[in-house]
């Protein structure tokens, strides 16, 4: 058996077996057993030692997607040579085209049967991702003119709960004629606060993602 695993390589070896087994079986038909017996001898007891179940397993393997997000998000956010709306086009095209996406889309659960990790999303949204990323960028917007609101705030977190919940076919069970409804009417809603940055570009890309998360549920 394999054995004097530093802490972080446990980890890490953990997480590359689960990865690839969620991408390969989805995570739904993958088994803390069908992890176990990827891990080169490892024991069932080297995985709760460092995670509670399956679901935590999920957790950090989304985390560890989600860093790079968070990377490209702060980029974007930084950048001096575009304006506040500029920049909200610009973030929304290259989420959707993020080179892992499609791994996300294929490894994820349907969260609206877990709802610890569909808790977790819906305070990363509200918690980080508008504060920090959304909402210094419309406050440019509002200060080089190219966004209008008197609730920055507010508009930060209406726009990424729309972006990441009401929209994310992991948490509905929507049909394609039904997700497509729902992007038009994003589409609709952006433009209405001036904002037409929602075009057939970005929405064929979430049509795509959307499809291939059904394949793979």
């Amino acid at each position: 058996m394999a054995r004097n695993k530093h802490p972080e390589e446990t980890v890490n070896l953990i997480l590359e077996a689960a990865t690839r087994l969620f991408m390969e079986k989805g995570y739904e038909h993958t088994s803390i057993q069908d992890i176990i017996n990827n891990l080169g001898g490892l024991s069932k007891g080297a995985i709760y030692h460092h995670f509670k179940s399956k679901e935590d397993i999920l957790e950090a393997v989304t985390n560890r997607m989600n860093e790079e997000s968070n990377k490209m998000l702060e980029g974007i956010r930084d950048r001096r040579d575009l304006t506040g709306k500029e920049k909200l086009k610009t973030l929304f095209k290259e989420s959707v085209n993020r080179s892992d996406m499609d791994d996300l889309f294929t490894v994820a659960p349907d969260m609206s049967n877990n709802s610890k990790l569909l808790f977790s999303t819906f305070r990363d949204t509200v918690d980080n991702v508008a504060p920090e990323y959304i909402l210094p960028i419309i406050e440019q917007g509002i200060s080089d003119g190219s966004i209008q609101t008197d609730y920055p705030a507010e508009l930060a977190e209406l726009i990424v709960l729309v972006a990441n919940m009401w929209t994310n076919p992991m948490i509905f069970n929507n049909t394609m004629e039904e997700y497509y409804r729902k992007l038009m009417v994003f589409k609709q809603m952006m433009e209405g606060f001036g904002l037409d940055i929602v075009d057939d570009e970005l929405t064929d890309r979430m049509e795509e993602l959307a499809r291939l998360y059904q394949k793979n549920k």
